[in-house]
Protein backbone atom coordinates (compact mmCIF):
# COMPACT_ATOMS: atom_id res chain seq x y z
CA UNK A 1 0.00 0.00 0.00
CA UNK A 2 1.28 3.77 -0.91
CA UNK A 3 0.72 6.48 1.65
CA UNK A 4 0.82 10.06 -0.20
CA UNK A 5 0.78 12.76 2.26
CA UNK A 6 -0.37 16.42 2.03
CA UNK A 7 0.46 19.07 5.10
CA UNK A 8 -2.06 21.74 5.64
CA UNK A 9 -0.86 25.06 7.42
CA UNK A 10 -3.47 27.64 8.51
CA UNK A 11 -2.52 30.66 11.02
CA UNK A 12 -5.06 33.16 12.79
CA UNK A 13 -2.33 35.60 13.36
CA UNK A 14 -3.53 38.27 14.98
CA UNK A 15 -7.00 38.38 13.19
CA UNK A 16 -10.60 37.91 15.50
CA UNK A 17 -11.84 34.41 15.07
CA UNK A 18 -15.32 34.82 16.25
CA UNK A 19 -18.59 35.87 14.11
CA UNK A 20 -16.33 34.27 11.17
CA UNK A 21 -14.19 37.33 10.86
CA UNK A 22 -10.73 35.02 10.30
CA UNK A 23 -8.99 34.58 7.24
CA UNK A 24 -9.58 31.24 5.12
CA UNK A 25 -6.21 31.36 3.47
CA UNK A 26 -3.87 28.73 4.43
CA UNK A 27 -1.12 26.94 2.72
CA UNK A 28 -0.92 23.08 1.23
CA UNK A 29 2.65 21.53 1.54
CA UNK A 30 4.19 18.33 -0.14
CA UNK A 31 6.56 16.10 0.95
CA UNK A 32 8.41 17.00 -2.48
CA UNK A 33 8.78 20.68 -0.89
CA UNK A 34 5.56 22.08 -3.44
CA UNK A 35 4.01 24.59 -1.31
CA UNK A 36 0.52 25.76 -2.69
CA UNK A 37 -1.76 29.12 -1.42
CA UNK A 38 -4.76 27.98 -0.86
CA UNK A 39 -8.06 29.29 0.54
CA UNK A 40 -11.82 28.95 0.41
CA UNK A 41 -13.88 29.47 -3.16
CA UNK A 42 -14.56 32.90 -3.64
CA UNK A 43 -17.68 32.03 -4.24
CA UNK A 44 -18.57 30.83 -0.50
CA UNK A 45 -15.95 33.36 1.20
CA UNK A 46 -15.28 36.55 -0.34
CA UNK A 47 -12.62 38.60 0.44
CA UNK A 48 -10.74 39.38 2.88
CA UNK A 49 -11.77 36.31 4.72
CA UNK A 50 -10.26 34.59 1.34
CA UNK A 51 -8.17 34.52 -1.85
CA UNK A 52 -9.28 34.35 -5.25
CA UNK A 53 -5.92 34.21 -6.44
CA UNK A 54 -5.04 31.06 -4.02
CA UNK A 55 -6.29 27.57 -5.41
CA UNK A 56 -9.48 26.31 -3.21
CA UNK A 57 -10.41 22.76 -2.34
CA UNK A 58 -13.02 22.44 -5.21
CA UNK A 59 -10.94 23.57 -8.08
CA UNK A 60 -7.94 21.34 -6.35
CA UNK A 61 -10.04 18.45 -6.49
CA UNK A 62 -11.43 18.90 -9.78
CA UNK A 63 -7.69 19.58 -11.04
CA UNK A 64 -6.72 16.21 -9.09
CA UNK A 65 -9.27 14.05 -11.27
CA UNK A 66 -8.43 15.53 -14.53
CA UNK A 67 -4.16 15.20 -13.53
CA UNK A 68 -5.00 11.90 -12.86
CA UNK A 69 -6.64 11.20 -15.89
CA UNK A 70 -3.59 12.86 -17.87
CA UNK A 71 -1.10 10.41 -16.50
CA UNK A 72 -3.19 7.63 -17.02
CA UNK A 73 -4.12 8.74 -20.60
CA UNK A 74 -0.47 9.00 -21.43
CA UNK A 75 0.80 6.02 -20.37
CA UNK A 76 -2.13 4.25 -22.18
CA UNK A 77 -1.02 6.06 -25.47
CA UNK A 78 2.58 5.52 -24.73
CA UNK A 79 2.09 1.52 -24.82
CA UNK A 80 -0.23 1.76 -27.87
CA UNK A 81 2.62 2.96 -29.42
CA UNK A 82 1.13 6.64 -30.36
CA UNK A 83 3.17 9.55 -29.77
CA UNK A 84 1.45 12.98 -27.55
CA UNK A 85 2.79 15.61 -28.08
CA UNK A 86 0.38 18.32 -26.37
CA UNK A 87 -2.61 17.55 -23.72
CA UNK A 88 -4.72 20.08 -22.66
CA UNK A 89 -8.21 20.03 -20.12
CA UNK A 90 -10.45 22.53 -19.69
CA UNK A 91 -12.06 20.87 -17.10
CA UNK A 92 -14.74 22.19 -15.05
CA UNK A 93 -16.59 20.69 -12.25
CA UNK A 94 -20.01 21.86 -10.37
CA UNK A 95 -20.74 22.32 -7.08
CA UNK A 96 -24.33 21.12 -6.15
CA UNK A 97 -26.44 18.95 -3.83
CA UNK A 98 -25.82 15.61 -3.44
CA UNK A 99 -28.51 13.14 -2.71
CA UNK A 100 -28.58 13.45 1.07
CA UNK A 101 -29.35 17.59 0.25
CA UNK A 102 -25.71 18.36 1.04
CA UNK A 103 -23.57 20.76 -0.81
CA UNK A 104 -21.23 18.52 -3.28
CA UNK A 105 -19.23 18.75 -6.20
CA UNK A 106 -21.71 16.53 -8.48
CA UNK A 107 -20.69 16.37 -11.60
CA UNK A 108 -17.03 17.30 -13.00
CA UNK A 109 -16.83 17.24 -16.97
CA UNK A 110 -12.82 16.43 -18.60
CA UNK A 111 -12.98 18.11 -21.81
CA UNK A 112 -9.05 16.61 -22.77
CA UNK A 113 -7.92 17.70 -26.24
CA UNK A 114 -4.70 15.89 -27.46
CA UNK A 115 -2.38 16.31 -30.16
CA UNK A 116 -0.22 13.25 -31.48
CA UNK A 117 2.71 13.52 -33.36
CA UNK A 118 2.58 12.98 -36.90
CA UNK A 119 3.88 9.97 -37.59
CA UNK A 120 0.45 8.10 -36.47
CA UNK A 121 -2.77 9.13 -34.42
CA UNK A 122 -5.27 7.14 -33.56
CA UNK A 123 -8.62 7.83 -34.90
CA UNK A 124 -11.83 8.57 -33.15
CA UNK A 125 -12.94 5.37 -31.84
CA UNK A 126 -9.13 4.56 -31.11
CA UNK A 127 -9.13 7.58 -28.97
CA UNK A 128 -12.35 7.60 -27.43
CA UNK A 129 -11.21 4.08 -25.70
CA UNK A 130 -7.91 5.47 -25.08
CA UNK A 131 -9.79 7.78 -22.57
CA UNK A 132 -12.27 5.22 -21.45
CA UNK A 133 -9.82 2.78 -20.15
CA UNK A 134 -7.50 5.92 -18.58
CA UNK A 135 -10.95 6.43 -16.51
CA UNK A 136 -11.37 3.27 -15.88
CA UNK A 137 -7.46 3.26 -14.25
CA UNK A 138 -7.78 6.37 -13.07
CA UNK A 139 -7.15 5.95 -8.64
CA UNK A 140 -9.14 9.20 -7.57
CA UNK A 141 -11.99 8.46 -10.23
CA UNK A 142 -12.56 5.50 -8.91
CA UNK A 143 -11.93 6.89 -5.12
CA UNK A 144 -15.24 9.58 -5.39
CA UNK A 145 -18.84 9.31 -5.82
CA UNK A 146 -18.87 12.31 -7.89
CA UNK A 147 -19.92 11.36 -11.13
CA UNK A 148 -16.56 11.90 -13.59
CA UNK A 149 -17.72 12.73 -17.09
CA UNK A 150 -14.76 12.82 -20.10
CA UNK A 151 -15.74 14.87 -22.97
CA UNK A 152 -12.57 14.20 -25.62
CA UNK A 153 -12.15 17.80 -27.70
CA UNK A 154 -11.15 16.63 -31.00
CA UNK A 155 -8.85 19.65 -31.93
CA UNK A 156 -7.94 21.41 -35.91
CA UNK A 157 -4.86 19.92 -36.96
CA UNK A 158 -2.79 22.43 -34.77
CA UNK A 159 -3.28 23.72 -31.40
Amino acid sequence: MTRHRASIWWSRGDAAFSGGEYSRVHEWRFDGGAVIRASASPQIVPAPHGDAAAVDPEEAFVAALSSCHMLWFLHLASDAGYVVDRYEDNAVGVLGKNEAGRPAVTRVTLRPKVMFGPARAPGEPELRELHHRAHEQCFLAASVLTHVEVEPQFPDVSL
